[in-house]
């Protein structure tokens, strides 16, 4: 067995510890854990402890977004049926609700595909793109899954039917060749923050989804409950982009969630509900 180690942060310098101090007017000791955690200025510790919508980055400058808003309106526009594809685990069960419950509001057909975890497997299933074939679906969004489906995609291409891939895991060497491979973790891709749970790249598809038709990114908050319980099951670093999405998504969780998410919060000891009530009540249960 392989013994671990803690690896310590270095010593962070004595005189921005002690100016930041005295800006926030707290302890050395509290300074010093902030500097070390890369918050440096009065300005940088507000946006730790307050973030804002405005901390969220612009969804289009992750590479193929504007394909795959352009995609999804050609099908909308066309009135086409859409499938909603996403792993069985919180990350793809979450994105998967998240979409469906965004694209309702363009009245096209939806059907959600999440596979069986005995008789499919992880990821994007030949199954599931055979039943899109005889619903007649010629675009599939696949959330949580789908940057090394390389043949299924190839598959689905020979049915007539395009992929739009939202995936935060590791590409391989080549990805695949769908309409849009929406994933920050891609070499080619700018995107500023790298850490995106499979429903955070869900979630900033929405947002450049409702930025193309000119509205607010304020109004997309109810669906963030939905990202924090991604965050949190999917234990991925709450910092940058995750730890606004996870503070906006803890205030709609204990403000207005929606009452699936309540129910299976109802058994937590305490309000106001934390990351851990996420990831120790509701997580399990979605899992379950």
């Amino acid at each position: 067995m392989t013994e671990k180690s803690w690896q310590f942060k270095p010593e962070p310098d004595p005189e921005m510890t002690q100016n930041l101090a005295r800006a926030l007017q707290v302890p050395q000791a509290a300074a010093r854990l902030l500097v070390q955690r890369g918050v440096e200025s009065f300005e940088a510790a507000k946006q730790y402890f307050r973030p804002d919508w405005t901390q969220l980055h612009d969804p289009f400058l992750m590479k193929d977004m504007d394909r795959a808003v352009a995609r999804i309106q050609e099908e909308v526009a066309r009135g086409n049926p859409i499938m909603v594809f996403g792993d069985y685990d919180v990350d793809g069960t979450t994105s998967v609700s998240l979409m469906m419950a965004y694209l309702k509001r363009y009245g096209v057909p939806l059907t959600p595909y999440i596979p069986d975890r005995y008789q499919e497997g992880y990821g994007i299933s030949k199954q599931g793109i055979d039943v899109a074939k005889q619903q007649g679906i010629a675009l599939i969004i696949a959330l949580d899954c789908g940057i090394k489906a390389n043949d299924q995609v190839a598959y689905a291409k020979t049915l007539g039917i395009d992929f739009i891939i939202c995936d935060h895991h590791l590409p391989g060497d080549t990805w695949p060749e769908a309409a849009a491979v929406l994933d920050p973790k891609r070499p080619d891709c700018a995107y500023p923050y790298k850490e995106l749970c499979g429903c955070g790249v869900g979630f900033k598809l929405i947002q450049a989804l409702h930025q193309s038709g000119g509205d607010q990114g304020e109004e997309l908050a109810p669906f963030l409950d939905l990202v924090v319980t991604a965050i949190a099951a999917d234990i991925v670093p709450i910092t940058g982009e995750n730890r606004t999405l996870a503070y906006l998504g803890l205030k709609q969780v204990n403000e207005d969630p929606r009452p699936g998410l309540a129910a299976l919060l109802s058994s937590a000891k305490a309000k106001p509900y934390r990351i851990r009530d996420l990831v120790f009540v509701a997580a399990p249960r979605i899992n379950a």
